[in-house]
């Protein structure tokens, strides 16, 4: 009643929302404060439905030590900022960010789920992890492991494969360029997963192997090159030994796990190589600046 009454006479509303830090039971999440659903405790999302039918803008503000589902706070929310547990100068880097002194560049971790009856689950799920005609259910997130907003706009562009083959042994490298279209400076992160459609034993939907952050003023642009060892489509196989096998592989550079931007379907040849302790499994990112766009004025 008060708080909606608040919100209707506000300009814009910051909601507050999460847990109660505790031990054993005495806190809504900590060591052994496990939760049966992941609807926010309480009576916290009949509160945050009411101020979202105020009509006034909310900017949901979580500290949690978990990712609750939000209801329809996902898509009538103004802005949502997720700090989890943030500590001591928590509220003070909040302020920064709701102020607009900073300009956030968090990704998501973990997934958000769309509902409160959600399993905890990871972005590495198999094919039958994932939506699909065979279960009744469901199971994609509301925002994506890897997910996160900034105060400017970003474009992915000019992808190159300069390896689109490489023996078992080998390696790829590819580039691209990230353009930052907006008016706030930001920092962009360009993620990259490895999907790899056939394989001897069940492989996640997609792996991140790598990933780099790109600061960019106004305008400004980086070619972000990348070299990617075969040893990380490495995997466990039937015989309990590391293996690469050979065959085509998905480079997806993504903005979170459900928001690829440019895919490389690339191919590894050669025999099936088993991988000991020389193995690499870090992809390698370089950037350099790239000269501003040049405008062509027509005759």
């Amino acid at each position: 009643g008060a708080a909606v009454d608040a919100a209707r006479e506000a300009d814009v509303v910051v909601a507050v929302l999460g847990d109660r830090a505790g031990l054993f039971g005495r806190g809504t999440s900590g060591e052994g404060c496990d939760a049966e659903s992941l609807a926010l405790p309480g009576a916290q999302q009949q509160l945050l439905d009411a101020l979202l039918d105020s009509g006034t803008p909310v900017v949901t503000v979580l500290l949690a030590g978990r990712p609750y589902a939000l209801g329809s706070a996902v898509a009538r929310s103004a802005a949502i900022v997720q700090s989890f547990f943030p500590g001591e100068e928590g509220t003070a880097a909040i302020a920064a960010v709701l102020s607009g002194r900073t300009s956030p560049s968090g990704r998501l971790p973990v997934s958000v789920p769309s509902g409160a009856g959600a399993q905890p689950a990871t972005y590495l799920g198999a094919r039958l992890a994932h939506a699909s005609e065979v279960s009744s259910i469901d199971p994609t997130p509301a925002f994506g492991f890897g997910h996160g907003l900034t105060y400017t706009a970003f474009t992915w562009s000019d992808l190159v494969v300069h390896t689109e083959e490489a023996p078992t042994d080998g390696e790829f490298a590819l580039e691209l360029t990230v353009r930052n279209t907006g008016e706030r400076h930001g920092t962009e992160v360009v993620q990259l997963y490895l999907h790899d459609p056939v394989a001897s034993v069940v492989q996640p939907v997609q792996r991140l192997v790598g990933y780099t952050r790109v600061p960019l003023a106004p305008g400004e642009a980086r070619r972000v090159r990348v070299e990617v060892p075969a040893d990380l489509a490495s995997f466990t196989g039937r015989d309990g030994r590391r293996v690469v096998e050979p065959g085509d592989l998905e480079l997806r550079f993504a903005a979170s796990s459900t928001e690829p931007r440019l895919t490389a379907t690339v191919a590894l040849t050669g025999p099936e190589r088993r991988v000991d302790h020389t193995r690499r499994l870090h992809a390698v990112f370089t950037q350099e600046a790239q000269k501003a766009q040049e405008t062509v004025e027509g005759a």
